[in-house]
């Protein structure tokens, strides 16, 4: 733990995969549970109350099977015409949906798959409902993997042709054949239930590099792998000299082959003080950011009930300032965690509150909507993750949907062991259960601090076993594939001027173009203007830099298919607010040969809604562009079409017609060659042009 690591006896450790797939813990990270309600025919309550429609998110929980629950969702009609829809957090090219019909089934007459541009496809019919001689069912429904990706479920009922309650509990799709749910209602018990396969089995100590003869504790590495952050204790080279009960500490990759280290270096002042146990909780995905232990005070005091955030600059990290949390409460003096998101919009922190199940709990903390720079009331992880002992030392991988904690109240191999458990849905209560990581991690022996990089390929923690001279010091452990967290995109850049090519310092925003949700935002480095970025599978994503006196030309990443940690580079292009300027529209998008918009053009055109409500007497001049393959002249037309929808769309939208001229040039104005399609590309766009101010 992090205020008292000299006396804490407190460990945290490693993750195991949760058995969502019967008999394939391999497969776990491969289900998607319903994520969100889109539409419902008819319902018998509302909100989250008993038989409501949102009883059907997330995994199966309805027990016992057979019996009419609380927890799943009733149709309050009876008749021929009842459906409830459903959307997943993310898409997958899916090769199954489940349906678990728990009380009274067989009244299902079709289910339909819904893809990322909201096309329906129908992968089950049933043209004769009945009721079945068991008294609940799991309806799988498997079938080949199609070119599209699956971002919702429609399921339909004829409730009519089932007499009594019909009762679905949850919906479910997957990207292999296995089955889904077994596991879900029948989950192992004791020894058994830890499988022990999930690491390499042999600990590697970092070197001489970063660990000495002091302990070393509390690993923190950089999302992009290449800075390890740690902390040591009474170490000669502390800001304080060897009454410096924590400072610290950090070491770059040398080599990602050999996977050696630098020569470690303390991060000195502000953030080390000579007479206080100084650490970094978590540092964001640029690394310009961390989240530091205590608070630190303007008279030079350290405040340990808290914590703090640092900024690097050209000169070294700020002074660190408090993070307001409103209402903070934690009655453990001695101990306490904290971890941001990558993403920076969730900080998670184990503390011991009155609204607690008891010790220790997890809370999540998020940026409040209307203050700045404050943070909202802490909310309990709920006892799926908590529990009336200390639960503490909370790691959410870059994914930001596994989480790795440790516990005092689940049993296992020593006082406190390391749970995996996994987030179903966006309510941050429901997850999965828990699972030990086994005695390959877990030990009698001091083993803490659990960490791992954006790839998830390798995980680092503290260990006493065979430390420097007896000491604890930090250790890898390398991850089979299967058991890493969810896929994840690295993306790096800079932000430029359009026209002069310079950095220029602004704000990164990232989005979930198929929803149009938020997913986060970050800073860029304001020494060079770059820019780092981690983005879940499963999704496509537009992003945006915004910086005064400029507009953005949105850039988009398709990672809706990746399998595979990848990283990519991409420089964002802010283009001065002045009449005369051309700003490219890159998240605009039509099917192919065809002028109306899809859906995840909306998030862009809203933005653009929003300059012109903002600024009402900016007038445009909207230029549409394709590349020069078929017929000059239905590429004209075609041009033409496509910006009259871009217009007709913004006046739908409150924004006065009068104020937007547009034309289309076809292949006439290319900006790159026609001979590659990747370059193709690029002359296939809409822009904008100011034409008055």
């Amino acid at each position: 733990m992090m205020i008292n690591p000299i006396n804490s006896s407190r460990r945290a450790l490693p993750p195991l995969a949760l058995l969502l797939l019967a008999g394939a813990p391999a497969l776990g990270q491969h289900v998607q549970w319903a994520a969100r309600l889109v539409a419902v025919s008819s319902q018998k309550s509302e909100g989250k109350e008993p038989f409501s429609p949102s009883q059907v998110l997330s995994t199966p929980n309805a027990l016992p099977l057979g019996q009419i629950s609380n927890d799943a969702w009733i149709p309050r009609k009876e008749g021929p015409n009842e459906f409830i829809e459903v959307r997943f957090a993310r898409s997958v090219a899916a090769q199954q949906v489940t349906v678990v019909e728990n009380f009274n089934p067989g009244s299902i007459t079709k289910i339909e798959l819904v893809d990322t541009k909201g096309v329906h496809h129908e992968v089950y019919s049933n043209d004769k409902p009945g009721p079945l001689p068991e008294a609940y069912r799991t309806l799988e429904v498997k079938f080949p993997a199609a070119e599209y990706r699956t971002l919702g479920v429609v399921v339909r009922m004829n409730t009519a042709k089932v007499e009594g309650v019909n009762q679905i509990d949850a919906i479910g799709i997957s990207d292999v054949p296995a089955t889904m749910v077994k596991q879900a209602f029948t989950e192992e018990k004791g020894p058994e239930a830890v499988k022990s396969s999930q690491f390499d089995s042999s600990l590697v100590n970092l070197g001489p590099n970063v660990n000495t003869r002091y302990v070393e504790t509390h690993p923190v590495i950089s999302p992009n792998g290449r800075t390890l952050y740690f902390a040591r204790e009474s170490n000669p080279g502390n800001v304080g000299g060897g009454r410096d009960p924590q400072d610290v500490w950090y070491s770059t990759l040398l080599s990602g082959k050999n996977k050696t280290w630098s020569l470690a270096k303390n991060v000195g002042a502000p953030v080390n003080t000579p007479d206080d146990p100084n650490g970094i909780a978590s540092v964001s995905a640029n690394g310009q950011q961390a989240i530091v232990i205590n608070i630190y005070n303007p008279d030079g005091t350290i405040d340990p009930l808290g914590c703090s955030i640092t900024k690097r600059t050209r000169m070294g990290w700020t002074p660190p300032k408090k993070v307001d949390i409103k209402d903070f409460i934690n009655l453990d003096k001695e101990h306490v965690d904290f971890f941001l998101a990558t993403s920076g919009r969730a900080l998670l922190m184990a503390v011991e509150r009155p609204d607690g199940l008891g010790g220790q709990d997890i809370f999540v903390s998020f940026p409040s909507p209307m203050e700045t720079n404050v943070w909202t009331k802490p909310k309990s992880l709920g006892p799926n993750v908590n529990t009336a002992k200390a639960d503490f030392a909370p790691f959410l991988a870059a994914d930001e949907k596994t989480l790795y904690f440790a516990s005092e109240g689940r049993g296992g191999y020593g006082k406190s062991d390391i749970f995996y458990s996994k987030r179903l849905d966006d309510t941050w209560t429901n997850w999965s259960p828990p699972r030990n990581l086994g005695p390959v991690v877990n030990s009698p022996d001091f083993d803490a601090y659990y960490t791992i990089s954006a790839a998830g390929q390798d995980a680092y923690l503290v260990s006493s076993r065979n430390g420097t001279e007896g000491s604890r010091d930090i250790f890898r452990i390398s991850l089979a594939p299967a058991f890493q967290p969810e896929v994840v995109t690295l993306v790096t850049g800079r932000v430029l001027d359009v026209n002069t090519g310079k950095p220029i310092r602004a704000i990164i925003h990232y989005e979930n173009l198929l929803t149009g949700e938020e997913i986060g935002v970050t800073e860029t480095d304001p020494s060079d203007g770059s820019y780092t970025i981690v983005l879940p599978s499963g999704v496509q994503y537009g992003y945006r830099a915004e910086a005064k006196g400029y507009l953005a030309e949105n850039a988009n990443l398709d990672v809706a298919a990746k399998d595979k940690y990848s990283e990519q580079k991409q420089d964002l292009y802010l283009a001065p607010f002045a009449v005369g300027q051309t700003v490219k529209m890159n998240n605009i998008f039509f099917p192919q040969s065809k002028y109306y918009l899809n859906t995840s053009s909306y998030p862009e055109l809203a933005r653009l809604i929003r300059i012109l409500k903002e600024y009402p007497s900016v007038e445009i001049k909207i230029a549409g562009h394709t590349d020069n393959q078929g017929d000059p002249a239905l590429n004209l037309k075609l041009s033409q079409d496509r910006v009259n929808e871009v217009k007709k769309y913004l006046s739908s939208h409150g924004i006065n017609g009068d104020r937007i001229t547009t034309e289309g040039f076809g292949g006439t104005k290319p900006v790159a060659s026609n001979d590659l399609e990747e370059t193709r590309a690029k002359n296939r766009r809409v822009e904008f042009t100011i034409t008055k101010k």
